[in-house]
């Protein structure tokens, strides 16, 4: 209804449009007022670092306004904190229907691949960096999603594009390097382990580098770097196994024992350096001790002692890295 205004106009008709303008004036003022109450509560919210009493305060000011995209935002971050990863697929799912952007993208992302769903985790990271081509641990948990995925190539790609914007990034290098160990491209995992022990010379990176130097044959130097990551870290366990793996095959037997048998020490769930020390032993002719040994670690795979043959090391170091040295060891130990 359109009402003119002239001085022709009577007293009751200037006092009845008035009151329809004051109306009006307070119908248009109530979505902003309501709107900055919501953004009040986003505030607020934000001060706290209890991610409950977060989600509190951005409920009220979902109530207020249902499509309130920071309140939806921040209340999937929380939802993420706490662990409630379909929660938060939800509140960032209702964002990209709204108004897709790459943040949301990649955080539900973040939640899919939290729940193992990595086809769809892979789709969000893809667009996100679609979004927001600079968006780099985008490219980086895409290239994660990838390995998962046994697209090692994929990876590879992902993580070289963080590395170009981070050149320094340790773990871009050391994500890349496994994906080139996947690969079989043990030379470049190598370059990729040694840019790690230039950025971070810790046991992890002289360790990883000792693996990858493993896989090639190049026992000495894998032996070289064991020794320097146990020499940091004198609780690297893993690392004490892989020494008394490349002792043995050295044919460094004493030494060999002794590295497995602290490796059991630390961890006596470790069925693949019992079984080590049950192909040492039975090496060095102790044949007592490698029976012993070799029920040890058929008995922390298979508790019940139902499988009567090989399979129960399926899967284990020595089956899939040695295959032929199990085979030959596995037949002669079972017979003892």
């Amino acid at each position: 209804m359109i009402i003119s205004i002239s001085k022709n106009n009577t007293q009751e008709e200037l006092t009845f449009y008035l009151s329809m303008k004051k109306t009006l004036l307070v119908l248009l003022l109530l979505p902003t007022l309501t709107f900055g109450q919501a953004t009040k509560y986003v505030r607020q919210a934000l001060r706290l670092t209890d991610p409950n009493a977060q989600i509190e305060l951005l409920n009220e000011a979902l109530k207020i306004d249902a499509k309130h995209l920071d309140a939806l935002f921040y209340r999937g971050i929380a939802k993420y904190n706490l662990e409630d990863f379909d929660g938060a697929i939800l509140d960032f799912t209702k964002i990209i229907f709204y108004e897709p952007d790459a943040d949301s993208y990649y955080n539900r992302g973040n939640c899919k691949f939290n729940l193992m769903d990595f086809d769809g985790a892979l789709i969000d990271y893809e667009a996100a960096v679609k979004l927001d081509p600079n968006l780099t641990g985008a490219y980086y948990n895409l290239g994660n999603t990838k390995l998962e995925l046994e697209d090692y190539k994929g990876a590879v790609a992902d993580f070289t594009k963080v590395i170009r914007f981070f050149p320094t990034d340790y773990n871009s290098y050391s994500q890349r390097a496994l994906a080139h160990m996947k690969l079989n491209n043990y030379k470049a995992a190598f370059k990729d382990f040694g840019a790690c022990i230039l950025i971070r010379p810790n046991s992890e990176s002289y360790y990883n580098r000792g693996y990858a130097l493993l896989e090639i044959n190049y026992y000495k130097e894998a032996k070289s770097d064991f020794l320097k990551a146990i020499d940091i870290n004198r609780n690297n366990t893993p690392a004490y196994f892989y020494l008394g793996v490349t002792h043995f095959l050295l044919g460094e037997f004493d030494e060999a024992i002794k590295s497995l048998t602290f490796a059991t020490n630390q961890d006596q769930m470790d069925y693949d350096a019992h079984l080590g020390l049950a192909i040492v032993y039975y090496y060095l002719n102790d044949f007592e001790k490698a029976k012993a040994k070799f029920e040890r670690a058929k008995k922390l795979l298979d508790p019940s002692l139902t499988i009567k043959n090989s399979s129960v090391f399926n899967d284990t170091y020595w089956e899939v890295n040695e295959p032929q040295i199990f085979k030959e060891m596995y037949k002669r130990l079972d017979e003892l």
